[in-house]
């Protein structure tokens, strides 16, 4: 159940000493052949040297011989040894992986303004080259490797006809839509079309990266990265790759949101009725947002005004007097006003987890969903401290 499930692939984790404390921070996913590579990534405008250098070498070709992701630095903020460290970074990964720098990309995540501390990554390319291993371990090492805030690793793997998806993600603050949301990497064995492979990517990215907001907030290192080895031989259509694709990143989405920062809660965020799922997905994300919303999300609060007041806000058209807002099952407000509900039931109901809150904008075929958490004490005073 890792990078390493679909077949042509290795993994390592090693500890490099970039976090200290002798815990992992260095990982190499690599294809035992050249494969091919999809990425999508951040469009936070103060983009991470990584992410630079990483998009430049999809540029010079599809054919990617591995990825090496960094956590506890982010190598963000930090000019021009910023982006001589991510090109020292692929080209010794390309001297121990027997490669052209070119076809290494790169990715970190951590403390934005700080130096990446290049020697160490150096020294620890070496181990990590020499520790690839095809076997379930060494895909959970590399999970473990790339964690910050995380306090578990992520995988899942998804089994289609004849070939399989497997990934590995980390991220637990600086979340939201608008590229891939935090660190992620999916290998499949399947065989594939280079540009039907970056569509298939995207599309699943907009499916469950897109749909996952825990803070509103965008980080300048977000990549979720594809690799394909094409080692089943299989060449499945496009709605299938896509399909396959989507289904590992939604799981990931989902473990990434219950590992929030501080989270108490994971609460889905339903708009329906809108004209298509664009709008319903705009819609979503503002609601998702909302300080406010959250917040009352942590009180197990139904405050619906809450959501039609950030609804109202929202780059959408709709009629106020068709609008409905369901809790939990439990409808609250019906044509834009208050509906009577059994409100010490619905408290119940929602003092003891997780739960949905489904919005009504319309009649139109339109649907979306949004994964979000409550904003609790505890994330502020998480993100309060000095780091």
């Amino acid at each position: 159940m890792s990078v390493t499930t679909p077949r042509g692939f290795l993994a390592a984790g090693v500890a490099a000493d970039i976090k200290g404390g002798g815990v992992l921070d260095l990982a190499i996913v690599a294809a035992a052949k050249p494969a091919a590579g999809a990425a999508v990534f951040t469009v936070n405008q103060a983009a991470a040297a990584p992410v630079v250098l990483s998009r430049r070498h999809l540029l010079a070709g599809r054919s990617v011989k591995a990825v090496v992701l960094n956590s506890g630095c982010a190598n963000a903020a930090t000019g021009p040894a910023g982006d001589a460290a991510a090109l020292a970074t692929a080209s010794a990964a390309a001297a121990h992986l027997g490669c052209h720098a070119t076809e290494i990309l790169v990715a970190s995540t951590g403390t934005i303004g700080s130096p990446l501390p290049i020697d160490k990554v150096l020294a620890g390319l070496g181990g990590a080259a020499s520790r690839l291993g095809s076997d379930r371990a060494s895909g959970r090492s590399a999970a473990e490797a790339i964690l910050t805030t995380d306090t578990v690793p992520k995988e899942a793997v998804f089994r289609g006809d004849g070939f399989s998806v497997g990934g590995m993600a980390k991220g637990a603050g600086m979340v939201r839509p608008d590229m891939a949301t935090m660190l992620a990497v999916l290998t499949t064995d399947a065989a594939v079309d280079a540009v039907e492979f970056q569509t298939a990517l995207e599309a699943a990215v907009d499916e469950s990266f897109h749909a996952l907001n825990i803070d509103g907030c965008p980080s300048t290192n977000d990549a979720a990265i594809a690799l394909a080895s094409g080692a089943s031989e299989v060449r499945p259509t496009q709605t299938q790759l896509a399909d396959g694709l989507a289904a590992a990143a939604q799981d990931l989405a989902v473990q990434l949101a219950a590992d929030a920062e501080g989270a108490s809660r994971v609460v889905t965020i339903e708009v329906v009725g809108a004209p298509d799922a664009a709008t319903a997905r705009r819609a979503g994300r503002h609601i998702a947002d909302s300080a406010l919303v959250r917040a009352s999300f942590y009180g197990g609060d139904p405050n619906w005004g809450r959501v039609i007041g950030a609804l109202g806000a929202a780059p959408v058209d709709f009629d106020q007097r068709r609008v409905e807002v369901v809790y939990a099952g439990v409808t609250v407000a019906a044509q834009g006003v208050a509906a009577p509900f059994d409100e010490t039931a619905l408290l119940a109901t929602l003092a003891t987890g997780d739960f949905t809150v489904s919005i009504s904008i319309g009649d139109g075929p339109g649907s979306a969903q949004v994964l979000t958490t409550d904003l609790t004490p505890e994330y502020v005073r998480f993100n309060g401290e000095r780091s």
